[in-house]
């Protein structure tokens, strides 16, 4: 029988010596500490936790709550120092992703910034609120943000790490007015956790950093297919890489002679199409968010069919889209359809390159502007016309790639649905991990 991702990480995970079970199986381990928890107020949420479990507040667990600033820019002896300065802006993924400040340790005594130790857990609590992440190495950090110090006997840094990244919602939720106000430390104190024994807080912090090992290789490769792509799509739509079989010159026509403009009114019952820069043109009700619907009546407006083509953005970097859909446009698109035989994922593939970007710029005096894409612009552009066949072989090429890149995002989207669903039971005890001895 074939296992799925998730099981293989499972049994990965389970031959560690860590066994996922429910809730209700016997442990030999005490709670989480000897100290006794404050009790629950008679309106507060009530809490179904595991035995040797505890519910404390935020400011049970932490020695410290140590705030952020900015030291003054107009003190040179500040900046450019040895000391890695962070904002909220920096923090991308989880993870400290850049640092693009440095500060002095003169700073650092002078203004009113704190040094967070190495392995704090550190939030984002005014601009951006929601994101966590832990100190990478030594670092201090900007007033958006909250650096947390631990009591090790009480919690693990990774634990309170995985607690905070769940309850993301909840964080947001603790915003006082304003992303600029912000969670204050009162509010954050006050929020509660619910603690597991120590031995159980690590297994925790384990299981679910082996689900981000996952994610974050599953990630890179992802990164690695697209630059491939992005190098195939530059040598093979430009015929600088032949594939095996073809030879010979290829055609440079003006985009007019292979395209021709179509106007086709009248069909007011059909329906409205988008366009997307990554998924051509597609329906109105399949975008999300607000969408603006025409105040008149759609008799004027134009019919795409599917394998048409649209120039629809006001934009230099492109504004081709291809059509999977039937539908109508703004009489202010142009649709495409072709004069010659072609293949049209060949030319989809072409009208996203930076050859034909890059060709186009050129051709269209001002489109950096702003300026409409008329048809008249775009029949100028010389673009390659290789043999149907050609075309066709580099299309499936580009295709498979795109294929790879299609399946490697949805299995890190399943990493990421099912570490989700793990943090949902194993920060609240709905399942349990027995550590084995």
């Amino acid at each position: 029988m074939h296992n799925s991702f998730g099981d293989v990480m499972a049994k990965k995970y389970n031959n560690q010596k860590h066994v996922l079970q429910n809730e209700g199986i016997s442990r030999k381990e005490g709670s989480a500490s000897g100290k006794r928890i404050k009790p629950e107020s008679p309106n507060s949420e009530r809490w179904n936790i595991p035995s040797g479990w505890e519910v404390m507040e935020v400011a049970d667990v932490c020695v410290n709550f140590l705030n952020g600033g900015t030291p003054s820019t107009s003190i040179n002896e500040y900046w450019n120092g040895e000391i890695p300065w962070i904002t909220g802006a920096d923090i991308l993924d989880q993870k400290v992703a850049v640092v693009r400040k440095f500060i002095t340790k003169k700073a650092v005594e002078e203004s009113s910034t704190n040094l967070i130790p190495k392995g704090s857990v550190l939030l984002v609590t005014r601009t951006g609120v929601g994101k966590v992440s832990i100190a990478p190495f030594d670092i201090a950090i900007s007033q958006d943000l909250t650096g947390l110090i631990t009591q090790e006997d009480l919690i693990v840094n990774e634990y309170a790490f995985y607690f905070f990244l769940g309850n993301v919602s909840k964080l947001k939720k603790l915003n006082q007015g304003t992303s600029i106000n912000g969670i204050t430390r009162e509010v954050l104190q006050r929020l509660k956790i619910p603690l597991p024994p120590l031995r159980e807080q690590k297994a925790i912090a384990h299981m679910l950093r082996t689900w981000d090992e996952a994610i974050s290789k599953t990630n890179e490769l992802i990164a690695q297919k697209e630059l491939r792509k992005k190098w195939l799509m530059q040598k093979l739509l430009t015929g600088k890489l032949r594939l095996k079989g073809f030879g010979g010159e290829w055609k440079k026509l003006g985009a007019g002679e292979i395209f021709k403009s179509i106007t086709k009114k009248g069909f007011a019952d059909e329906e409205l199409l988008s366009a997307t820069q990554d998924r051509g043109m597609i329906p109105r009700t399949m975008l999300e968010g607000r969408v603006t619907m025409p105040t008149t009546g759609t008799e004027g407006y134009k019919l795409v069919e599917i394998g048409d083509f649209v120039i629809s953005l006001r934009s230099f970097q492109g504004g081709l889209e291809y059509s999977y859909y039937r539908g109508l446009v703004s009489p202010a698109y142009t649709v495409l359809k072709p004069k010659k035989p072609i293949n049209e994922e060949f030319y989809k593939q072409y009208f996203k390159s930076y050859e034909f970007i890059g060709r186009l710029a050129t051709a269209v005096i001002g489109i950096r502007d702003g300026k409409q894409i008329s048809y008249d612009d775009f029949c100028i552009v010389k673009i390659p016309y290789p043999s149907y066949n050609e075309q066709s072989a580099i299309a499936q090429v580009l295709q498979a790639a795109d294929k790879e890149i299609s399946l490697l995002k949805a299995k890190a989207e399943k990493l990421r649905e099912q570490k989700k669903g793990l943090m949902q039971v194993l920060l609240t005890g709905r399942r349990r991990l027995i550590v084995e001895d």
